[in-house]
């Protein structure tokens, strides 16, 4: 059995980290009850979210050059969506953050969702935990791009940015029962583009009429992340959300972690690839009903 290299973490070693966080990933790295977990510190995550062509993957790079300006180190976790056949990700490369990719304080890892709900990997929690381990002074997950259902951030992050785009038009509208409730921060990306200050208006208006009632005061911001716009004024408004303090937000954060952990374990031993073994099986002996197959995992 393959053993996490705990000191290489603990030193920021790139090898280190990656090796471990290949473990993790496939299954390997049994030893992670092992790990005091409850004694290492805890670097602030931020989640960059939103629906696709919202410009997040260079809205991450602008704020990671915003974590080297000031000083600070940062590990990104990049979520993209996986092949349905055999859960490897489709769009690896990060063209966008390659010349972030030597640079000392940085560490960028691609992870593949894997059909996981919710625009994440189905391992994040522990890769998260892990990351806490490393001399790191901010950790930024984006997720994969999957519209109004892409809420499982909310569980993980300290601070939800949610990335929009003027062209969402009268979306808002669809997405309030999903992505639009995780928010701390609303970002119009692309904001150079016309009807911005119109779809500005909108978010505006149904934050206010649509949404919990405490979220009027949420702070939405425009940016031209192409351009460098706005950038400076994200992170320290990001930074401010951090410091705050949100007795309920941290109750309900632990509740979802906890949550995501529990429902894990319990499907420990459910392989979908098992599922299809036995399912193709029933089928060609023409005995397959739906229903009755999935009822053997209720009981």
């Amino acid at each position: 059995m393959a053993t996490i290299d705990l000191q290489g973490v603990k030193e920021g070693n790139t090898r280190a980290i990656a090796r471990a966080i290949s473990l993790i990933e496939s299954g390997y790295a049994e030893e992670l009850h092992l790990i005091d977990f409850h004694h290492s510190r805890h670097i602030p995550v931020m989640g960059i979210t939103g629906p696709p062509g919202a410009g997040k993957s260079t809205l991450v790079d602008k704020l990671i050059q915003q974590v080297i300006d000031a000083g600070k180190r940062v590990a990104v976790l990049c979520v993209d969506p996986s092949s349905p056949f055999h859960n490897g990700s489709i769009l690896g490369d990060r063209i966008r953050l390659n010349s972030w990719y030597n640079h000392k304080n940085v560490f960028i890892r691609s992870l593949a969702s894997r059909g996981a709900v919710g625009g994440l990997h189905p391992q994040i929690m522990e890769i998260t935990s892990l990351l806490n381990l490393a001399p790191f002074d901010y950790i930024i997950i984006e997720t994969v791009g999957v519209g109004q259902n892409e809420v499982a951030i909310v569980g993980l992050a300290d601070v939800s940015v949610v990335v929009l785009v003027p062209e969402a038009g009268d979306d808002i509208q669809t997405m309030k029962s999903g992505l639009m409730e995780i928010a701390d921060i609303f970002v119009i990306n692309k904001s150079d583009r016309p009807d911005a200050g119109k779809f500005l208006a909108n978010l505006k208006r149904t934050i206010q009429q649509q949404l919990h009632p405490k979220k009027h005061a949420l702070p939405i911001l425009q940016t031209v992340a192409t351009q460098n716009e706005g950038i400076g004024e994200l992170f320290a408004v990001i930074n401010k959300t951090i410091l705050e303090d949100h007795p309920h937000k941290s109750s309900w954060l632990l509740a979802e972690r906890a949550y995501a952990m529990i429902a894990r374990h319990r499907m420990r031993d459910v392989s979908k690839h098992k599922l299809i073994a036995e399912i193709e099986q029933l089928q060609a002996e023409k005995a397959f009903d739906f229903y009755t197959f999935v009822a053997r995992f209720n009981n």
